[in-house]
Parts: structure tokens; C-alpha cells; sequence
């Protein structure tokens, strides 16, 4: 009797504890963001892109002399948007940042850079914000997209 009692008050220790944590954690991931947050996750986004604007105009990714740019002005007909899917050239599905590896090492001339590099998060950045608004196709193979719509500069606010 006395080590039942002691098992049921340790389980319903053990419960309450996991129940309070549980709550704590709910209720601190559901906090809202605070304005001054949003901006600087805005901001550190937007110095991401520009850094990526800078990798895509840049002929340092290749040892041609070519950049992303001559053949995807403002990332044109990358249409991140699509990914994964299929690709002829690799025959695989592919990821984006496996496609811009591609893109790097094989019309450029370069190295690939490391999947998770700040370099390659940045050209990813780029192109997807360059494509802000459209809807997710994933494997999207099938239809031709509008080339993006440049406003000004090199493409963003």
C-alpha cells in the first residue's frame, strides 16, 4: 500500500512538473513579436538579400568571369518558388541551394559553396526574396513564369 501511494505521488509529481513546464513553454512561444523585433529581423533579412545581391553580381562564385546575373538578371527564371523538383540536369529532385551549387560549378566554373555556408543562405535569400508574392508550386515543372518585375535598383526597396 505504502509503495503504491509513493508511486502514484511521484507519477503525479512527475505530471504536474511536465504539465507547468509544458504551459510555460506554450504560452512564451506564442508571444508576440514586438514591433522593434520585427524590425530587426526585417533588417538582418534585408542585409541577407543585399549580401546575396552582391554574390549574384559578383564573379568571384566562378573562375570565368561569369555571375549568376549574366544568365538570371534579378534572378530571373530561377523561380525558387518551384522547389524541390525534378531537375533534367542533375536527374534528381533537387533542392535550390543544390541548383545554385549547379549553377556555380558548372556555367561558372567554380566550387560549390557548403550548403549551410552564409554565402549560400545569401544567394538563397536573394533569389526567393526576388520572388516574394508568388505561390509555393513545389515541383512545378509545367509552366512558364513571368520574368520578375523590377521596380528599381537592383531589384528590392
Amino acid at each position: 500500500m505504502r509503495g503504491t501511494r509513493t508511486l502514484v505521488l511521484l507519477g503525479l509529481g512527475a505530471f504536474l512538473g511536465f504539465s507547468i513546464n509544458f504551459l510555460i513553454n506554450v504560452a512564451e512561444a506564442r508571444k508576440p513579436f514586438e514591433e522593434e523585433d520585427l524590425k530587426a529581423m526585417n533588417e538582418a533579412l534585408m542585409e541577407l538579400v543585399k549580401k546575396g545581391d552582391e554574390l549574384w553580381h559578383s564573379p568571384k562564385l566562378g573562375n570565368n568571369g561569369l555571375t549568376c546575373a549574366n544568365c538570371h538578371p534579378d534572378a530571373a527564371n530561377t523561380n525558387p518558388h518551384t522547389f524541390p523538383k525534378f531537375q533534367d540536369n542533375v536527374g534528381k529532385v533537387a533542392t535550390l541551394r543544390e541548383m545554385i551549387n549547379w549553377c556555380i560549378q558548372r556555367p561558372l566554373e567554380g566550387k560549390a559553396l557548403p550548403e549551410d555556408s552564409e554565402e549560400m543562405k545569401a544567394l538563397e535569400a536573394y533569389a526567393i526574396y526576388m520572388y516574394r508574392g508568388y505561390t509555393l508550386r513545389p515541383g512545378d515543372n509545367t509552366r512558364e513564369y513571368p520574368p520578375v518585375k523590377v521596380e528599381s535598383g537592383p531589384g528590392y526597396p
